[in-house]
């Protein structure tokens, strides 16, 4: 499990010193808030800037700086131009985006690698009429794995889950804690570890990949999991439109040839990647278990399931989107891997 861990922080740091071998004509900063060893800061953003790098032939290249802004702000400091790149978690700004969440919903399958690509072409079909990501450049999507519980408490049935205090992302994680009879507990993921170890909640839904990105494995020695998880956290890639507009029309076609459904996939990998660790990292610790839902419960949750759904479309519904196209078209794209 360290090993993990720190192969993260070593890829990270040669990542970083690869950018600063060569004086580019322009430096993008990239503002990140998870910490340095998560997979999207070690892993996603150094084989970005190298993709940066080589589509402008070494004229543009990225550094990453951290503590710019809470989470929950990201965009807002991408709109005022206090940094050029970012990523953001869409259910941290409730009521500003809600199309975005047929993506969250349960019941899709497939990894993050086919979400992401169906989720891409599912904005520029139909999601990208809602204009939620308006003011900034839209340079990808992406989700992070099948969401799971992760408490220090046993948890062996959907029943144990009701009473329990549950740190929720906000978006559609929120309306299952709700359905599922816990109380919601809203703090950015980096302020999760302290959360569980102060016994401020019980648990936490994230993805797989928060065993090792956040050492749950630590503080929540216990993952429940239902088929397809609980929900899919949707996240954005965005960039400042004005530092974009300033680049060389070279430059330009250059990064628009290779944002997009390309950086959207190459995110997706990395999720899947990380996921893989997160688990490997719960089999390594002795004290931690892994309890999959029995097949009484697992039908409990499609039933479930299908109300937050209901609700969820209507919602979207009303913000001019055809919830149904849209939902059938991702569970299409999905199905076919991302192909």
């Amino acid at each position: 499990m360290k090993t993990l861990l720190k192969t993260l922080v070593a890829s990270s740091a040669i990542a970083v010193s690869s950018v600063a071998a060569f004086a580019a004509d322009t430096t993008l900063t990239i503002s990140s808030w998870a910490p340095p060893t998560h997979g999207i800061n070690a892993l996603f953003w150094p084989r970005l800037i190298e993709e940066i790098e080589a589509a402008t032939d070494g004229r543009v290249t990225a550094e990453v700086k951290y503590g710019l802004a809470s989470p929950p702000a990201q965009m807002d400091l991408i709109l005022d131009g206090a940094a050029d790149m970012t990523w953001i978690f869409h259910g941290y700004n409730p009521g500003r985006f809600v199309a975005t969440k047929m993506i969250e919903l349960p019941g899709y399958e497939g990894n993050a690698e086919a979400a992401a690509v169906a989720y891409w072409r599912a904005h520029e079909e139909f999601l990208g009429a809602a204009n939620e990501h308006r003011g900034v450049k839209l340079i990808g999507l992406m989700t992070h794995g099948p969401g799971v519980l992760h408490t220090n408490a046993d948890v062996t049935s959907l029943a144990d889950i009701e009473g329990m205090k549950l740190r929720l992302g906000g978006g559609v994680s929120g309306a299952v804690g709700a359905a599922l009879g816990a109380t919601g507990i809203r703090v950015p993921a980096p302020k999760v570890y302290e959360t569980l170890a102060s016994d401020a909640a019980d648990g936490v839904m994230m993805p797989m990949e928060g065993k090792a990105g956040f050492k749950l494995y630590e503080v929540a020695k216990n993952t429940y999991t239902v088929p397809g998880g609980f929900y899919r956290g949707s996240f954005a890639l965005i960039m400042n439109e004005d530092t974009f507009a300033d680049m060389s029309t070279e430059d330009q076609e250059a990064l628009s040839a290779l944002f997009g459904e390309m950086t959207s996939r190459m995110a997706g990998q990395v999720w899947d990647e990380i996921d893989e660790i997160g688990a490997q990292a719960l089999a390594d610790a002795p004290d931690n278990k892994l309890i999959e839902a029995s097949a009484e419960d697992a039908a409990t949750w499609n039933g479930i399931a299908e109300g937050i759904i209901t609700e969820v479309m209507a919602e979207v519904d009303g913000a001019g989107i055809d919830a149904s196209a849209a939902r059938a078209f991702i569970s299409e794209q999905m199905a076919a891997g991302g192909s």
